[in-house]
Parts: C-alpha cells; structure tokens; sequence
C-alpha cells in the first residue's frame, strides 16, 4: 500500500469508530471477569451494557474511563476523544459553589485554544499537498468546532438549564455543594458532564436518584446527545427509549444484540433456543460415536474404525448450554387478615424547625390496595412511610392503624442498621416465619445471593448487597401492610420481575415509593404525588394515567398563561387591534422567512444522511481484501471518501446555520408574543 495513503485513511477509520476494544482481558484474582473481548462503537451510538449483577459491566466502564487498568489488550480511540464517566456514587463536593462547581465543566476552554496554536505552529511545517497537513487541518477544525460551542456568552445560560432540568433551583446556585445529599451530588456530577458534552459518554445507573419529572429531562437531553453514549442501568423504560444496541456480558462473554433492551430479551431466548437443539443433536451424535468405539474398539476389525472415531470425538468443539441463573417465582404466603381501613391520616403535618415537610394529610388506605408513591426528592415521600410505620411522629394531627394490621416496612437505611456479623442467611432466618426459614436460601438466590453467598458476613458486603439482604429480610416477616422505599435500586432486572411477580399477586396492601417506571405501573391502581410544603394530591389510576394526567395539567397551565397574555386585564379594543396586527406579522415571518428556511432544513438532514450513508459504504470498501491489496484502487476509494467527507463536512455547517437563523427567528416570533 502506498505509505502516503495509509496516513488519512487511518485517521478517517479511526474517527469513524469512536472506540474500538480489542482482545481485552480483566481478572480479580483467580476470576476472568472477561478474555478477548472485543467490540467497537460508533460514532453517535447509544449502547446498554446487560447481564446480571457482577457480569462485569461496571468494570469494564472503568477500564474504558482508565479508572480501572486491565490485565491485557487495548482499548483504542482517535486522538482528541475524550471519555466522560459518571459512576453509581461515590461523588462528594464541598467548599464550593453549585454554580461554580458545575462551571468547571468548561475549563478546558483555554486548553482548547492552546491545543489549536500549537496544532496551527506545527502545520506551518507541513507541505500543504500532504496526506499529513489535511489531516492535521480537520483535527484543528474539530477543536475550533468545539470552541465555537463554548462562547462564554452562552454558558451561564446553559449551566443554569442544565441544573433546572436535573431539578435545581434558582435558589440553590450559590448554595454550598456540601450542603446537597449523596443523591444530589450525583446530579451535580451528571450537569458536569452534560455540559462538558465528552465524545464518549459512560453512564452507570444515571436513574438511581431521579425523580420521574427528571428522568423524563434527562431522557430528552440524551436522545438528542452529539456523541455516543455507553449505558448501565436496571431502568427498562429507559434502555428501551434510547438505546439501539445492547452488548450482553455472562460467564466471561460478550454477545451483541441489535436493538434496544426488550430486543435483546427476546433475541436471546431465540438464540438459546436453537443453541438447546443444537446441543441435543450433537449430544446424540455424541452417543452413537461413544456407542460405537465402546462396542468396537476390542475387534480387530473395527479398532481402526473405532479409534478414528475416537478422534473426532476429542477434537470435536462441544457445545456448551451455560445454567439459567437460579430464577424462581416466589409468592407470599397469604397474609393475616387485617380490618378494611389499613391506616387513616386525620391533618397529620411533619415539620422540623421551620422546615415543613406537609402542612397537612389527610388520607385513608384501604385493604388490598396497591399504592405508588412519586414526587421530586425532599418532598417527603421517605417521611411519610415513616409516619404511617410508626418510626416517627405526626407533629400535628392522627395517624391511626387499623385494626389487626401488621406492617413491614423496607429502607434504605435498613441495611445499615444489619449485624455485621452475621451471615447472610442467619440475617433472614432470624426474622422468618418457620414455614419461610425453610425457602430462605431460595429466596436470597432470587436476589442474587447463590451458592456459598449466603455464608458470606455482612460485614463484608458492598451497600448493594447489604440493602438486598434488607429486603429479602423484610418480605419473609409475616405481614399484611408491606411499605417498601425505592426496593429496586440494586437489583437487576430478573430480580426486579420476581419481586414485581411476587408483589402483583400478593392479596396485602402495598405502598411503594419507586422512580422505576417499568417497575411500578403495572402494581399501582392508585398514584399519590408528593410535592414540597403542600399537601399531596391522590390520581385514582396506575402511573401512566398519573403522567397523562400531568401533561394533561400542564398543556391547560399554558393555554391558560397564552390566554392571560393575549387577553390582560382592563385590555381595549385598541389592544386588541394590535394584538391581531402582530399576529398578522408573525405570519408573514412564519411564511416568508421561517418555513423556508425549515424546508432547507429538512433538505439539508436528507442530504447528511445520504453522504453518511455513502461514507459507510466506501469504510466498507476500505476494508475489503480486493481494494486493501490494489494500490490504485484504494487511493481512487480514499479520493472519493475525502470528496463525501468534504461534502458533509460543508452540509453540517449550512445545518448549523440554518438552525441558528431558525432559532432567531423563533426568538423574536416569542419576543412579539
């Protein structure tokens, strides 16, 4: 291959793929977490990382973020990419503020402009016909792009949406990092990241701590993300809404699904499927073989026959059916019977100080019930299970339990309050009833405790670990009443089909406090939506009749504002003749200016489409035997993908201000409302 040509084309191949592991192997100790792993990711592609819990997919983000170093292989990407890691927890800020913690995202604003000199001196040294200088050319464009997204005129703007769409305040800007919770710390850390807008973007569990008003911000902003995103999460709406590939992770292997998660699940069940008949075909081809040689291999006359047999036989590739992971499907045993009212509320307010937690509840549930909780994070939804638990109390008004009613309640912080020097299983057995002590090791294997994990202390469990252990611990006490507060926070999805199998047939009352979408709507029959200092609001439906309803208030909130704008108080006729005369002027900006430039904007998507569709296409060329192997041939295919490149390269300028014209133009459209 000519020397001259290889340069551009590696680099066009390498910005093509935005990450390409290859042969990776991680051991911890004695266990191969993987070995020859190898996949890549594109440009723009929304990947999720599946399997059980201890697969091996956290750590493998961690080798991909270099927290982490693995034991053998690469994990390659084009220069200047940069890889940005959002972990399950462990972040904690303090002495600065929100504000300016999340301002940090944009410090490498000066190391841009630095990176663009000193690539600009060293182009000065290059022969402007050279493979080299047009590939040092794109590398400063794209760093230039880059700046150009950061005017500093646009950023405290974008710091401030990005904050407001996690679920800060005006308020809390100036407010002292050290003064959020864990779960708000990780907000902090994920504005950071969206702002910083890094190539790759490695997301672990990113739902654990939101609220859905904010999973649903969250979602939009990643739907619409400029660079690839690589996903961890046990949230299946979520990996459904935005991922289009799925690499699942057991025993070592990587298998790669292309679809989202409910793709992956049926695809795989397919898979096993034929892999189960194939596996039994050549088990009985195993068998007439062994047959033969065993009957045989005494005559003479069929030894040679019965060894060569024998041959094929050990150098045959057996095919393997790995063990499902132990899934059961456990149910309650019927619960004690309990009076109709479960518990009442009778103007029951929690404060502490000044802070009000509710003014006021007033509330009853009834037996059998299923009850979602939901709301944002502080509006008292923990508190409240508390108060009809009796862990705490009212500071006004009655909360009385019903008669015969035995609650059980599931927190968090239960897993803290654990012996740590008990087993695992001595931990459950110890609050069973004789009937479920027999199914406890069962029942833990259901949430992930299998085998000899059940003998492990639970000193040396992680908090994930510990806080499963909490739950298994609370569904075998006998109980009637069950409150369980955010329950699937650390379970896979296997785990959280069994609980919600299990709780769906349970013939108790129930209240959850879940933001698992996926989880909770198919439980709830009634909704009640905790909001800060005000009493909460009861949707007599599932979770999905309670977001409906939602957008259905907050599409007649901005009617209503449209119409207090268009109709103020005291107006006159002469308002009103204004008012139609600037309604006649946004239509002709509309028609004149506006949809033309929207048509050119649909034209321009068209045309970007078909050229990354032709750049695909002459990779694939690239890579080909036939093209590699022909001198002339690759530099007329390396010609035609650099004309495709320019030609995209220009269509995403026209695109980008096209939108910004469209943009302005929206602006003033509302300015003139």
């Amino acid at each position: 291959m000519n020397p001259k040509i290889a340069i551009p084309l590696i680099h066009e191949l390498q910005t093509w793929h935005m990450l390409a592991i290859q042969n990776l192997r991680v051991e911890f100790g004695p266990r191969v977490l993987f070995s020859d792993l190898s996949f890549v990711v594109q440009a723009k592609e929304k990947i999720s990382f599946a399997g059980h819990n201890g697969a091996g997919k956290s750590t493998l983000m961690k080798c991909i973020a270099g927290i982490i170093e693995q034991n053998a292989g690469d994990i390659v990407m084009p220069r200047g990419c940069e890889v940005g890691y959002l972990p399950q927890e462990g972040i904690h800020i303090k002495g600065i503020s929100l504000f300016d913690e999340t301002m940090k995202a944009f410090s490498g604003i000066q190391e841009l402009q630095t990176r663009i000199d000193q690539k600009s001196a060293e182009l000065e040294h290059l022969d402007s016909s050279s493979p080299q200088y047009l590939a040092l050319l794109e590398e400063i464009g794209e760093l230039e792009l880059k700046l150009d997204g950061n005017d500093p005129a646009k950023i405290k703007p974008q710091v401030e949406s990005v904050l407001k769409g996690l679920g800060f305040q005006q308020e809390d800007m100036q407010r002292d990092c050290s003064e959020f919770s864990g779960g708000w710390q990780m907000r902090i850390a994920m504005a950071k990241l969206f702002l910083q807008k890094p190539e790759v973007l490695l997301l672990d569990e990113p739902t654990n701590h939101l609220d859905f008003e904010t999973q649903i911000w969250m979602e939009n902003f990643l739907k619409s993300y400029p660079g690839a995103i690589i996903l961890i999460s046990h949230d299946r709406a979520l990996l459904d809404t935005l991922t289009t590939r799925t690499i699942a992770f057991s025993k070592g292997r990587a298998e790669e699904y292309a679809g989202n998660y409910s793709f992956y699940e049926k695809e795989s069940a397919h898979r096993k499927e034929i892999l189960i008949k194939q596996y039994k075909a050549q088990q009985k081809e195993i068998a007439k073989a062994e047959d033969f040689v065993n009957r045989f291999r005494a005559k003479a006359s069929k030894a040679s026959q019965a060894q060569s047999r024998l041959k094929q036989l050990e150098k045959m590739e057996r095919i393997e059916i790995e063990d499902d992971d132990a899934y059961m499907d456990f149910r309650f045993p019927d619960p004690p019977a309990s009076m109709h009212s479960v518990v009442k509320l009778e103007g029951a307010s929690k404060s502490y100080g000044d802070k009000v937690i509710f003014p006021s509840i007033n509330l009853e549930l009834t037996k059998g019930e299923k009850i979602a909780i939901v709301g944002p994070n502080g509006a008292g939804k923990s508190t409240f299970c508390k108060l009809i638990t009796g862990e705490i109390e009212p500071t006004s008004g009655l909360i009385e339990l019903g008669g015969k009613v035995l609650p059980s309640f599931f927190s968090q912080n239960h897993a803290d309050e654990l012996d740590p020097d008990k087993t695992v299983l001595e931990t459950v057995e110890e609050v069973a009833t004789r009937e479920a002590a027999a199914s406890a090791r069962s029942m833990l294997g259901c949430f992930l405790f299998r085998g000899d994990d059940v003998f492990k202390k639970i000193g040396v469990l992680s908090g994930g670990e510990r806080s499963r252990v909490a739950l298994v611990r609370m569904l075998v006490k006998p109980a009637n009443f069950l409150i369980l507060d955010e329950p699937t926070n650390h379970l896979d999805m296997q785990s959280q089909d069994v609980l919600r199998n299990a709780l769906s047939s349970y013939t108790g009352t129930i209240v959850i406090v879940s933001h698992n979408r996926d989880f909770l709507d198919p439980l709830a029959e009634r909704t009640i939506e905790f909001t800060p200092a005000q009493e909460p609001k009861v949707y007599h439906g599932n979770l999905s009749y309670y977001l409906s309803k939602k957008e259905d208030e907050k599409n007649a909130h901005t009617t209503t504002q449209a119409a207090t704008k268009s109709t103020p108080s005291g107006s006159s006729g002469v308002n009103r003749k204004e008012q139609r005369k600037r309604e006649a002027e946004q239509r002709r900006i509309r028609k004149e200016k506006l949809a033309p430039l929207e048509q050119k904007l649909e034209s321009l998507e068209e045309a970007i489409a078909e050229y990354e569709g032709a750049q695909a296409t002459l990779t694939e060329h690239m890579n080909s035997p036939e093209i590699a192997s022909n001198g002339e041939k690759m530099q007329e295919t390396t010609m035609a993908y650099q004309a495709i490149s320019d030609k995209l390269e220009k269509a995403y300028s026209d695109w980008s201000e096209v939108s910004e014209s469209i943009e302005q133009i929206s602006a003033q459209l509302d300015a003139m409302n």
